[in-house]
């Protein structure tokens, strides 16, 4: 599942697409022999961010789904831990939704960021997801620093809205023979390039929700609902 940004609206619709249905307790499930696995950036600039926490996070609890985090997940883990971070990027908007939520939920929201890996290796090794992607030679490897990579696209946790070199630098050498799931940069419509894609089709920008069904490699999408937030901002 592509960056979610909290359209949960959309998020619901791509689930009744693949024919996922919510359970007796409210948590949304895949169709037998499937697993959702989300590809971080599940917060801020969207409508519905905290029920996008929460969908995830009992997905995840009751075992149906894998959620890795991304820079804007992470950044706004920082500030929920109380850390001076700037408010940029739309996390304006997610600390005024989780403003109106208990504070047991913002602590398992803090938890929960904290305790989900920085990506997955699947299929035997076939398949890597990770938020901004991930160079050969960290796959597999669970350290801050391939934690920071696979979320940022750099060590140090910087944001660079601009820098598409920085923001994948493992991009352009990439030959592993894994196949390499990613979002973070938002593309008009998800490509192959070898062995990569990037499933990240902006919806909160007002354009698509993307899943790929893995071995098929096809491709399920739902349009945005509407424009949320202005591209660039």
């Amino acid at each position: 599942m592509g960056d979610v940004h909290g359209c949960t609206t959309e998020l619901e619709d791509l689930f009744d697409a693949l024919h996922y249905r919510v359970d007796a307790s409210g948590v949304w499930r895949p169709l037998p022999g499937r697993t959702a696995v989300f590809v971080g950036d599940l917060v801020d600039r969207g409508p519905r961010i905290s029920d996008a926490l929460r969908s995830v996070m009992d997905m995840v609890a009751a075992g149906v789904a894998y959620a890795v985090p991304g820079n804007h997940d992470l950044q706004l883990a920082r500030a929920l831990a109380g850390e001076d971070v700037p408010i940029v990027y739309g996390m304006d908007a997610s600390l005024a939704q989780l403003a109106h939520e208990p504070g047991a939920f913002r602590a398992r929201v803090l938890a929960f960021f904290d305790a989900i890996k920085g990506h997955y290796w699947f299929d035997d090794g076939r398949l890597v997801v990770a938020h901004t992607g991930l160079a050969e030679r960290l796959h597999g490897v669970d350290t801050h620093e391939s934690r920071m990579m696979a979320a940022y696209g750099v060590v140090t946790g910087e944001i660079d809205g601009t820098d598409l070199a920085k923001r994948h630098s493992w991009l352009a050498d990439y030959r592993g023979e894994a196949v390499v799931v990613y979002g973070h940069t938002p593309v008009d419509e998800a490509a192959w390039h070898g062995a990569t894609i990037d499933i990240d089709t902006g919806c909160v920008y007002g354009g698509r929700l993307t899943a790929l069904q893995w071995p098929e490699r096809t491709l399920v999408s739902v349009p945005a609902r509407e424009r949320y937030h202005v591209r660039g901002d």
